[in-house]
Protein backbone atom coordinates (compact mmCIF):
# COMPACT_ATOMS: atom_id res chain seq x y z
CA UNK A 1 0.00 0.00 0.00
CA UNK A 2 2.80 2.40 0.92
CA UNK A 3 4.67 1.84 -2.32
CA UNK A 4 1.50 2.37 -4.34
CA UNK A 5 0.88 5.59 -2.46
CA UNK A 6 4.40 6.79 -3.20
CA UNK A 7 4.12 6.00 -6.90
CA UNK A 8 0.80 7.80 -7.03
CA UNK A 9 2.30 10.88 -5.41
CA UNK A 10 5.22 11.38 -7.79
CA UNK A 11 3.82 14.50 -9.40
CA UNK A 12 6.73 16.86 -8.79
CA UNK A 13 4.96 19.32 -6.52
CA UNK A 14 6.38 21.43 -3.69
CA UNK A 15 4.02 23.25 -1.36
CA UNK A 16 2.93 24.09 2.16
CA UNK A 17 6.29 25.13 3.54
CA UNK A 18 8.17 21.84 3.86
CA UNK A 19 10.29 19.73 1.55
CA UNK A 20 8.85 16.57 3.06
CA UNK A 21 5.19 16.82 2.05
CA UNK A 22 3.56 13.98 0.15
CA UNK A 23 3.79 15.71 -3.21
CA UNK A 24 7.58 16.02 -2.82
CA UNK A 25 8.55 12.35 -2.65
CA UNK A 26 12.30 11.62 -2.77
CA UNK A 27 13.63 11.73 -6.32
CA UNK A 28 10.79 13.83 -7.78
CA UNK A 29 11.35 16.68 -10.16
CA UNK A 30 9.78 19.80 -8.67
CA UNK A 31 7.69 21.31 -11.44
CA UNK A 32 4.84 22.99 -9.57
CA UNK A 33 5.05 25.17 -6.46
CA UNK A 34 1.48 25.52 -5.28
CA UNK A 35 -1.59 23.27 -5.36
CA UNK A 36 -4.15 25.06 -3.15
CA UNK A 37 -4.85 21.73 -1.45
CA UNK A 38 -3.55 23.07 1.86
CA UNK A 39 -5.78 26.12 1.97
CA UNK A 40 -8.07 24.35 4.43
CA UNK A 41 -5.26 23.93 6.99
CA UNK A 42 -4.46 20.34 6.07
CA UNK A 43 -1.45 18.78 4.36
CA UNK A 44 -0.66 15.47 2.73
CA UNK A 45 1.68 12.85 4.17
CA UNK A 46 3.83 10.53 2.12
CA UNK A 47 1.32 7.67 2.38
CA UNK A 48 -1.44 9.76 0.85
CA UNK A 49 -3.28 10.51 4.09
CA UNK A 50 -4.06 14.07 5.14
CA UNK A 51 -3.54 15.66 8.55
CA UNK A 52 -3.81 19.14 10.00
CA UNK A 53 -0.77 21.34 9.57
CA UNK A 54 -0.37 21.68 13.32
CA UNK A 55 -0.30 17.91 13.89
CA UNK A 56 2.59 16.38 15.83
CA UNK A 57 3.93 14.65 12.72
CA UNK A 58 4.01 17.82 10.63
CA UNK A 59 5.64 19.67 13.52
CA UNK A 60 8.33 17.00 13.73
CA UNK A 61 9.33 16.86 10.07
CA UNK A 62 8.82 20.60 9.67
CA UNK A 63 11.31 21.28 12.47
CA UNK A 64 13.77 18.88 10.84
CA UNK A 65 13.38 20.96 7.69
CA UNK A 66 14.11 24.10 9.73
CA UNK A 67 17.16 22.42 11.23
CA UNK A 68 18.50 21.63 7.77
CA UNK A 69 18.12 25.29 6.82
CA UNK A 70 20.07 26.48 9.86
CA UNK A 71 22.88 24.08 9.02
CA UNK A 72 22.85 25.65 5.56
CA UNK A 73 23.48 28.99 7.29
CA UNK A 74 26.58 27.51 8.92
CA UNK A 75 27.85 26.30 5.56
CA UNK A 76 27.18 29.71 4.00
CA UNK A 77 29.39 31.46 6.56
CA UNK A 78 33.08 32.18 5.97
CA UNK A 79 35.82 30.14 7.59
CA UNK A 80 34.24 26.68 7.51
CA UNK A 81 36.99 24.10 6.93
CA UNK A 82 36.71 21.39 4.30
CA UNK A 83 36.47 18.77 7.05
CA UNK A 84 33.55 20.48 8.81
CA UNK A 85 31.90 21.23 5.47
CA UNK A 86 31.99 17.56 4.54
CA UNK A 87 30.58 16.53 7.93
CA UNK A 88 27.69 19.01 7.81
CA UNK A 89 26.85 18.33 4.17
CA UNK A 90 26.46 14.64 5.01
CA UNK A 91 24.22 15.65 7.92
CA UNK A 92 22.05 17.66 5.54
CA UNK A 93 21.56 14.57 3.39
CA UNK A 94 20.69 12.58 6.50
CA UNK A 95 18.13 15.18 7.54
CA UNK A 96 16.35 14.86 4.21
CA UNK A 97 16.19 11.13 4.86
CA UNK A 98 14.94 11.71 8.40
CA UNK A 99 12.32 14.18 7.22
CA UNK A 100 11.10 11.63 4.70
CA UNK A 101 10.92 8.97 7.39
CA UNK A 102 8.85 11.21 9.65
CA UNK A 103 6.62 12.28 6.75
CA UNK A 104 5.81 8.73 5.65
CA UNK A 105 4.37 6.60 8.49
CA UNK A 106 6.09 3.21 8.52
CA UNK A 107 9.09 4.33 6.47
CA UNK A 108 12.62 3.42 7.68
CA UNK A 109 15.55 5.49 6.41
CA UNK A 110 17.87 6.45 9.29
CA UNK A 111 20.04 3.47 10.23
CA UNK A 112 22.25 2.58 13.18
CA UNK A 113 25.33 3.19 11.04
CA UNK A 114 24.28 6.83 10.59
CA UNK A 115 24.27 7.31 14.36
CA UNK A 116 27.58 5.49 14.71
CA UNK A 117 29.09 7.83 12.12
CA UNK A 118 27.96 10.85 14.14
CA UNK A 119 29.49 9.38 17.30
CA UNK A 120 32.78 8.64 15.55
CA UNK A 121 32.95 12.15 14.11
CA UNK A 122 32.04 13.68 17.46
CA UNK A 123 34.80 11.77 19.25
CA UNK A 124 37.35 12.71 16.59
CA UNK A 125 36.58 16.43 16.66
CA UNK A 126 36.26 16.60 20.44
CA UNK A 127 39.64 14.91 21.00
CA UNK A 128 41.52 18.08 19.97
CA UNK A 129 39.44 20.46 22.11
CA UNK A 130 40.36 21.49 25.66
CA UNK A 131 38.13 20.17 28.41
CA UNK A 132 35.31 22.51 29.39
CA UNK A 133 35.03 23.78 32.95
CA UNK A 134 32.32 26.37 32.29
CA UNK A 135 29.40 26.83 29.91
CA UNK A 136 30.09 28.69 26.66
CA UNK A 137 28.15 31.74 25.54
CA UNK A 138 26.75 31.43 21.98
CA UNK A 139 29.00 33.36 19.63
CA UNK A 140 32.59 32.92 18.53
CA UNK A 141 32.14 34.27 15.02
CA UNK A 142 29.30 33.96 12.51
CA UNK A 143 29.82 30.29 11.64
CA UNK A 144 30.07 29.22 15.28
CA UNK A 145 27.04 31.31 16.27
CA UNK A 146 24.96 29.80 13.45
CA UNK A 147 26.06 26.35 14.55
CA UNK A 148 24.90 27.08 18.10
CA UNK A 149 21.56 28.15 16.65
CA UNK A 150 21.40 24.90 14.69
CA UNK A 151 22.07 23.01 17.94
CA UNK A 152 19.05 24.61 19.61
CA UNK A 153 16.81 23.90 16.61
CA UNK A 154 18.04 20.30 16.72
CA UNK A 155 16.97 20.06 20.36
CA UNK A 156 13.56 21.42 19.38
CA UNK A 157 13.29 18.87 16.56
CA UNK A 158 14.10 16.15 19.09
CA UNK A 159 11.37 17.42 21.43
CA UNK A 160 8.89 17.46 18.55
CA UNK A 161 9.82 13.88 17.67
CA UNK A 162 9.40 12.81 21.30
CA UNK A 163 5.93 14.39 21.30
CA UNK A 164 5.08 12.50 18.11
CA UNK A 165 6.36 9.25 19.63
CA UNK A 166 3.88 9.58 22.49
CA UNK A 167 0.94 9.28 20.12
CA UNK A 168 2.32 7.33 17.18
CA UNK A 169 5.00 4.77 16.51
CA UNK A 170 8.32 6.11 15.26
CA UNK A 171 11.61 4.26 15.10
CA UNK A 172 14.11 4.85 17.95
CA UNK A 173 16.84 5.58 15.40
CA UNK A 174 15.15 8.91 14.59
CA UNK A 175 15.29 10.04 18.21
CA UNK A 176 18.83 8.77 18.71
CA UNK A 177 20.05 10.53 15.58
CA UNK A 178 18.69 13.91 16.68
CA UNK A 179 20.04 13.46 20.20
CA UNK A 180 23.52 12.69 18.93
CA UNK A 181 23.40 15.40 16.28
CA UNK A 182 22.81 18.15 18.84
CA UNK A 183 25.95 17.01 20.68
CA UNK A 184 27.91 17.02 17.43
CA UNK A 185 26.72 20.53 16.57
CA UNK A 186 27.92 21.77 19.95
CA UNK A 187 31.38 20.32 19.32
CA UNK A 188 31.45 21.70 15.77
CA UNK A 189 30.55 25.17 17.11
CA UNK A 190 33.58 24.97 19.40
CA UNK A 191 35.81 23.93 16.52
CA UNK A 192 34.51 26.83 14.40
CA UNK A 193 34.92 29.39 17.21
CA UNK A 194 38.52 28.44 17.80
CA UNK A 195 39.36 28.27 14.09
CA UNK A 196 37.88 31.73 13.46
CA UNK A 197 40.17 33.40 15.97
CA UNK A 198 37.25 34.73 18.00
CA UNK A 199 37.66 32.01 20.59
CA UNK A 200 35.14 30.91 23.18
CA UNK A 201 33.53 33.21 25.73
CA UNK A 202 32.89 31.39 28.98
CA UNK A 203 29.87 32.06 31.15
CA UNK A 204 30.94 34.06 34.19
CA UNK A 205 28.67 32.38 36.68
CA UNK A 206 30.41 33.99 39.66
CA UNK A 207 30.13 37.56 38.40
CA UNK A 208 27.03 38.37 40.50
CA UNK A 209 28.63 37.06 43.64
CA UNK A 210 31.68 39.22 43.02
CA UNK A 211 29.64 42.22 41.88
CA UNK A 212 31.46 42.52 38.57
CA UNK A 213 30.05 43.25 35.12
CA UNK A 214 30.28 40.77 32.26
Amino acid sequence: MLQRALRGRRRGVYHEGSLFTAECTVGNRLSRIYTRTGDDGSTGLGDGSRVTKDSARVSAYGTVDELNCTIGMVLAADGVSADVREVLTQVQHDLFDLGGELCIPGMAMIEDKDIERLESTLDRLNADLPALKEFILPGGGMAAACCQLARTVCRRAERAAVTLARGETIRPQALRYLNRLSDLLFVVSRVLARASGHGEVLWQHERRRKGTSP
